[in-house]
């Protein structure tokens, strides 16, 4: 596995190069795609050209984001189907390999089998599309109760229901992104990620807990960086990842106002020393 700068994640504004460089002079391993970018070069031999600049810096591709809303209105959805060849030829080009999207965990219309449907059908679809791209789907589930419970009917916010919808899919280029928050707030633990292999995950997130709140009362965006309050068991967690062999991106996504605060490479040289701790772990 690598560590993986994803400016977005961090609440950074950062474009697309700046955050390639400081990717490099901070020692990650990997750094987010980019697909408005790859758009503005204007041919997929500049992405190509782009890919293998980035490559040059020691640097992988982490993750972007699923350019089709798999609970988008109908109408949303075909255009986003419409659109979709050009995302994918341009992601082919760069060599991505791994799209994401989280799963809205409650419905105000919708109950839990007509939303269950809904996705299975939706994801099936989209991911047969990808899969002749060499493109595979990360799935992260959301865990804080204080968000699943805030609209009529809750939908999927665990492991467990996230790993049943991929297999009722039917897909085999469809696996789950990982975050040690939705994992700590779901009420799971080591046990759960046991038997997880590298190709169960597309992605991993490692963020901490706050430690004046219980597990039902965490929000989901106030975060801790990881290590910070030992709240969320990383050691545990991290330990699991390993074990099943992964071999992808790892990132930080805090949704932390305060690291604004501090200046860019202040934020990113303890963002990286906390990655590396975490990949070093076994």
């Amino acid at each position: 596995m690598f560590s993986n700068l994803s400016a977005g994640a961090l609440g950074l504004p950062l474009d697309h190069t700046t955050s390639i460089d400081l990717a490099a002079k901070h020692g990650f391993g990997g750094v987010d795609p980019d697909l408005g970018y790859f758009r503005s070069l204007g041919s997929t031999t500049a992405v190509a050209e782009h890919a293998a600049a980035v490559r040059d810096k020691g640097l992988e591709w982490g993750m972007t984001g699923l350019p089709v809303p798999l609970d988008g209105s109908a109408a949303e959805f075909r255009q986003a189907l419409v659109d979709l060849p050009e995302a994918l030829e341009l992601l082919t080009a760069a060599g991505v390999t791994r799209v994401g999207t989280w799963m809205r965990p409650m419905h105000d219309d919708l109950d839990y089998l007509r939303n269950w449907r809904l996705h299975v059908g939706r994801l099936a679809l989209v991911a047969e599309l990808l899969a002749d791209a060499g493109l595979r789907i990360g799935l992260e589930y959301i865990g804080p109760k204080t968000f699943w419970s805030t609209e009529r009917f809750p939908f999927i916010h665990s492991l467990r229901e996230a790993r049943e919808l991929i297999a009722d899919s039917g897909a085999t280029n469809v696996g789950i992104i990982l975050d040690s928050y939705h994992w700590y707030t779901a009420g799971e633990s080591a046990a759960d990620l046991a038997g997880l292999t590298d190709a169960d995950i597309v992605s991993v997130d490692i963020n901490d807990a706050r430690a004046d709140r219980e597990r039902d009362e965490q929000q989901d965006l106030d975060r801790r960086l990881p290590y910070d309050t030992g709240v969320i068991d990383l050691e545990g967690f991290m330990g699991a990842v390993h074990a099943a062999g992964y071999s992808g991106p790892v990132k930080v996504e805090p949704f932390m106002k305060s690291l604004a605060e501090q200046t860019v490479d202040e934020v990113l040289a303890d963002i990286s020393a906390r990655l590396d701790r975490a990949v070093a772990e076994a």
